[in-house]
């Protein structure tokens, strides 16, 4: 029985040591960790947003300066633009002060211009005298009639007609301008009778004529009389219309008098000598 008992106490007091554990000690390491790792993360947070606010911030602000930029850009250009314009006002100022100087100068020489007009005037006028004195004595020496009338000292008549055969070169406009001036037009021939007697005085030089085909795409004279192509007035093969002369626009739209006494045509801008014609006056 004692053994019994004693066996008895020893297995509860085996039991109790098998059953009753002692509670694990609490374990402190993660939250130390946690709260190592939160104060950086925290500040790595607030540093992102800082510089995603500075970042904004900035770009702002590059705006902004790209835009006092572009101002300032532009305002340059209008100061350079307001320089050029007193400048160029400058000049403009200095230029009235020369003519004006230029002018007070030359009030002497313009009086003599004036009082030269005046005598060249007179020039003209005695000019007539001896154009109707000449006339007068040639009906004399001819024993001719004042129906035949006469025609400016330079001048060559012929029937009822004066001709001028100028010596100097000029385009064909010119030529046309220059006549009209000395209230005469470009040569305009129509009998056979007046063919000769041009030709005579104008072989084996080259003269414009007043025969065009420009105005209208038709060859006419310059009184716009229309002109019907007689062949043998002209050169052989022509009129042409040649275009590869590399003397501008247009092809040769104008008529001049060859040196064999025949017409050809050519640029209207090449410079030749010329034959006005005008009705002979009765003095």
């Amino acid at each position: 029985m004692a053994m019994m008992t004693d066996y008895h106490y020893e297995n509860e007091d085996d039991s109790s040591a098998l059953w009753i554990k002692e509670a694990p000690p609490v374990s402190f390491s993660g939250v130390s960790r946690f709260r190592r790792w939160l104060f950086p993360a925290l500040t790595a947070t607030v540093i992102l947003v800082l510089i995603i606010a500075l970042g904004a911030s900035n770009a702002k602000t590059s705006n902004r300066l790209w835009s006092v930029e572009q101002s300032v850009s532009n305002l340059s250009d209008v100061i350079q633009s307001l320089n050029a314009s007193l400048q160029h006002a400058q000049e403009t100022a200095k230029d009235v002060q020369r003519l004006q100087f230029a002018v007070e100068n030359n009030k002497d020489q313009l009086a003599s211009v004036s009082e030269a007009l005046k005598q060249l005037s007179a020039v003209d006028s005695l000019s007539r005298s001896v154009a109707s004195l000449k006339c007068s004595l040639e009906r004399i020496i001819n024993n001719s009639s004042a129906v035949d009338g006469c025609c400016p000292l330079g001048w060559e008549q012929f029937d009822l007609n004066c001709y001028f055969f100028g010596s100097l070169s000029l385009s064909w406009n010119e030529s046309r301008v220059w006549c009209d001036k000395h209230e005469a037009h470009l040569l305009i021939l129509h009998t056979d009778k007046e063919w000769e007697f041009v030709t005579r005085h104008s072989v084996p030089e080259f003269y414009w004529v007043g025969l065009s085909d420009w105005r209208t795409g038709r060859w006419e004279w310059v009184n716009q009389t229309p002109y019907t192509i007689e062949r043998r007035r002209w050169v052989p093969g022509q009129p042409d219309s040649w275009a590869h002369h590399g003397l501008g626009p247009g092809d040769e739209d104008c008529a001049h008098l060859h040196r064999n006494g025949r017409l050809n045509d050519l640029h209207c801008s090449i410079k030749l000598r010329y034959i006005c014609q005008k009705h002979s006056v009765r003095v």
